[in-house]
């Protein structure tokens, strides 16, 4: 069989010229996807692909198998109260997809409920196999129950563009109403008496710009528009508060906000503002029976809660006062308590405040963790629902009883297969970046791991977004081989702080990079790795692109998913989705002569050249549309043309979005396409 040569993408010159500065770009042709030349080529890279990876056909299914071998795959989730019921959901054993049930509730102990078949009274709220049916794709963007939990909203998605039909469902009689509004946005609200819903929906340029109020039983033509933003910059969102007594509506930049209210019980009512939008300043606001609290950064980096009364909402006073070590992330308000959610020394925690004592913190054991509240719908309630995992424990869900101070394991997911966790232990390292910065490093690896060791280095450093310590079951088939995984926490992220994002944003975005590739040198240098396999995806993916033009000779491989690498020429284009609402993060090249100069000397298409680079692969999905799949198409091209080494493989999803395949068994094989990738790269 003769070999196929690598796609050679036709070069068309497109000059473009900013600020004096005149650039040719040879692939801009790629962003036209409605050119057959473009899916053309993208369909002759994946053929190319399938034949350069050929070889990883055996190990991709083996690694597929231990994923599935390891999986519980008929399982289902820890119910949650809410109201006369407790609510979960089921996985069964070669469905793609989640069955959403409820059963009724009688008291605060969660019932015990089997695998193996549905309990007296479950009914089926929503079933995931059956409305995607035949689809190759499929999601849902909202679901969300009315106050009294008799009807459902939900929207469904099946290409991948995040444009959802919603739709209404009578739980009782299992009866979907005529009412269907499409082209919605992720979420949205129900009133407080169930009889209307709000939500969202989006402009050309993917930004969720206004609210409108449907009452069931009514034509979509005849809801209201409530709210529209119109500073491109802004995000719009709207949901109900935990009592149920208010809607909340709020917008959003990347670095300020505003919120609105209204009486949850009086729809069609005037939404009446907490406080004026002031560059800078975000806020948030929470219903706790006699007041609200404000969790807000103004004059406090790290955040600050703050109480305000019911008739004043935008007079704050300080409650918990702002500290240089600790980041406020979240306040969650029930009737008898309040929890808040904070970031202290790389790591999450929680903090309980009692109505009637003082506030105090939950203690855990691992010296690596991440925990969160996580489904607490009830606002009366004596028990604390929170998510917890580490590097080595699987996802575990604990109640925490207010009344003991207990501590209650619920479940912990199976790992099928003899896991032990003892087996493998984690680590916390520090690397020193170029300027002096200790940045931490999160690792894990089998205790009878030889070291050095290969070793796959994860990143992401944007939007103030943490990677925690978390477990993984496809990350078993790398440690069981002998790897060593970390993640490098870079400058950008928000692990060390609100300090920590600053100083990895804007025209300090180059210590996102340079700190990865100080990490990646320190486990070197500690004798952890020998070959380094980087990884990351969407803006982490731009931090791949970067790092190999950085350093490509301390990279063994780079996997970069969905990778925003054209990002100069995307936040150039302001009809492009998300452009305008990116400044904040990024700058505006496109009025800033300083900030095109500096976003040129590091974004990933503007600065391949010639030298040797790692072999990359580069996965992306055509209806992505977030990034959109032209970055990675045109990155990959000019590699192609431009560097040495390689190779570079482009894998694109012709029916997929940002997060790739829906199904969870199709979202199985494409991990474990990756990781065959990276363990041949690593063992050579």
């Amino acid at each position: 069989m003769t070999s196929q040569m690598p796609p050679e993408a036709k070069k068309v010159p497109t000059e473009r010229t900013h600020h004096g500065d005149t650039v040719i770009d040879e692939y801009a042709w790629l962003t036209n996807k409605e050119d057959p030349d473009t899916i053309a080529y993208l369909e002759a890279e994946n053929a190319y692909l399938k034949q350069e990876t050929a070889h990883l056909t055996d190990l991709q299914e083996e690694v597929f198998q231990e994923i599935k071998g390891r999986t519980q795959e008929t399982d289902l989730s820890v119910p949650s109260r809410k109201g006369a019921w407790w609510y979960f959901s089921r996985t069964q054993e070669g469905k793609q997809y989640g069955v959403s049930c409820r059963v009724p509730a009688d008291g605060d102990t969660p019932p015990e409920v089997s695998v193996s078949g549905a309990l007296p009274g479950e009914q089926v709220i929503l079933d995931g196999n059956e409305l995607a049916g035949d689809s190759d794709f499929f999601s849902v963007g909202t679901s969300s129950l009315s106050p009294d939990g008799t009807t459902l909203a939900f929207s469904t998605n099946y290409t991948g563009d995040e444009r959802f039909t919603l739709k209404f469902k009578r739980l009782e009689a299992g009866e979907v109403l005529s009412d269907e509004i499409t082209g919605i946005f992720y979420g949205g609200a129900w009133s407080g008496d169930g009889s209307a819903f709000f939500y969202t929906r989006i402009d050309d340029a993917w930004r969720p710009y206004r609210v409108y109020r449907h009452t069931l039983g009514t034509s979509a033509e005849d809801d209201v528009l409530v709210y529209e933003e119109t500073d491109e910059r802004f995000w719009v969102g709207v949901g109900l508060t935990r009592s149920e007594k208010y809607l909340v509506l709020g917008a959003s930049s990347k670095i300020t906000s505003e919120v609105r209210i209204l009486d949850a019980n009086d729809p069609t009512g005037e939404f009446r503002l907490v406080r004026p939008r002031t560059t800078g300043v975000e806020y948030g606001i929470e219903h706790a029976g006699d007041h609200f609290f404000v969790l807000h950064n103004e004059g406090a980096e790290n955040f600050e809660l703050a109480t305000a009364p019911l008739n004043s909402p935008g007079t704050w006073t300080p409650l918990i006062p702002h500290r240089d070590d600790t980041r406020l992330l979240e306040i969650d308000a029930f009737a008898d308590h309040s929890v808040v959610h904070f970031r202290r020394d790389g790591l999450t925690g929680i903090r309980v405040l009692p109505r009637a004592a003082e506030p105090y913190e939950i203690e855990f054991p691992e010296p690596l963790y991440d925990v969160a509240p996580a489904g607490n719908p009830e606002f009366s309630t004596r028990r604390l629902r929170l998510g917890y995992t580490s590097m080595v424990t699987p996802p575990s869900v604990y109640d925490y009883d207010l009344r003991t101070n207990e501590l209650i394991l619920l479940k912990q997911r199976p790992v099928l297969g003899g896991y032990t966790p003892g087996d493998y232990e984690q680590f916390r390292e520090w690397a020193t970046a170029e300027d002096g910065t200790r940045v931490p490093i999160s690792i894990v690896r089998r205790k009878d791991a030889v070291s050095p060791a290969p070793t796959v280095l994860y990143g992401y450093g944007s939007y103030e977004t943490s990677i925690d310590p978390s477990f993984s079951v496809a990350r078993l088939s790398l440690l069981d081989r002998g790897f060593t995984f970390a993640v490098a926490h870079v400058r950008g992220g928000g692990e060390m702080g609100r300090r920590w994002y600053e100083t990895g944003k804007l025209t300090s975005k180059k210590n996102t990079f340079t700190d990865f590739v100080a990490v990646a040198a320190h486990l070197k240098a500690g004798g952890w790795s020998d070959r380094v396999i980087a990884r990351g995806g969407s803006a982490g993916g731009l931090l791949m692109g970067a790092v190999a033009n950085l350093a490509p000779e301390a990279f063994a491989g780079v996997v970069a998913e969905v990778p925003f690498v054209d990002a100069l020429n995307t936040i150039l284009d302001p009809s492009l989705p998300l452009t305008v609402i990116e400044w904040d993060e990024w700058g505006d090249p496109l009025h800033n002569p300083d900030v095109y100069a500096y976003m040129k000397s590091y974004t990933p298409y503007e600065n391949v050249d010639g030298r040797a680079y790692p072999p990359i692969l580069a996965i992306t999905s055509l209806n992505d549309t977030r990034v959109l799949f032209h970055e990675p198409a045109k990155w990959v091209a000019r590699l192609r043309a431009t560097a040495r080494g390689g190779p570079f493989l482009l894998k694109t999803e012709m029916g997929a979005g940002h997060g790739g395949r829906s199904g969870r068994y199709d979202a199985w094989r494409e991990e474990a396409f990756a990781l065959a990738w990276i363990i041949e790269k690593g063992m050579k």
